[in-house]
């Protein structure tokens, strides 16, 4: 399993394998909180405390903020798993592939997410879920605030400068 949460400012990817071992299925609810996922065509999810006593509150938070308000419920109240195409159409995981493919996939996601600046990428992410539930107005005003501001960073000239120089970036630290 390939885990890391939003606070990472680099990235996240994760890949679960299905039906391995039963101690999993728990670890399965961690994809709600990565900020990229990728599932093995074989996977699973669920938050499988509707089927018990325990209703599953907090993976909620993050599950019900991936797929919707109805989706979610569906999941809470029932504890069926869905598989990895239902997890994709709703939401919860950006690709599906291969069992086979799930490394590799995962390491060329993680690679490409995380190939330039890495203070752009953390302030990219802060800014990106600080508007997110914000009315569209506010969070065009933080995100232009922002803009300007990180237009200013040696990654920033770096990054413009390499471009008008039509080279590669060298980015400073």
């Amino acid at each position: 399993m390939y885990a890391a949460v939003r606070d990472d400012p680099v990235g996240a990817a994760s890949g679960h394998r299905a039906r391995t071992r039963p101690r999993d299925r728990r670890r399965r609810q961690l994809v709600a909180t990565c900020d990229l996922a990728v599932a093995a065509e074989s996977a699973a999810f669920a938050a499988p405390g509707g089927k018990g006593g325990w209703f599953c509150h907090t993976p909620m938070v993050s599950i019900a903020r991936n797929i919707g308000r109805k989706r979610a419920m569906e999941l809470a109240l029932t504890g069926d798993m869905i598989d990895a195409r239902t997890a994709y159409d709703w939401g919860l995981v950006n690709r599906v592939v291969p069992d086979g493919e799930l490394d590799k996939a995962v390491g060329e996601l993680l690679a490409a997410a995380t190939r330039g600046s890495r203070r752009s990428k953390e302030l990219g992410k802060q800014t990106l879920y600080g508007q997110l539930d914000r009315p569209e107005a506010d969070a065009y005003a933080l995100a232009l605030e922002v803009m300007a501001a990180a237009s200013q960073t040696p990654e920033a000239r770096e990054g413009m400068a390499s471009f008008m120089e039509k080279r590669p970036p060298v980015w400073p630290g």
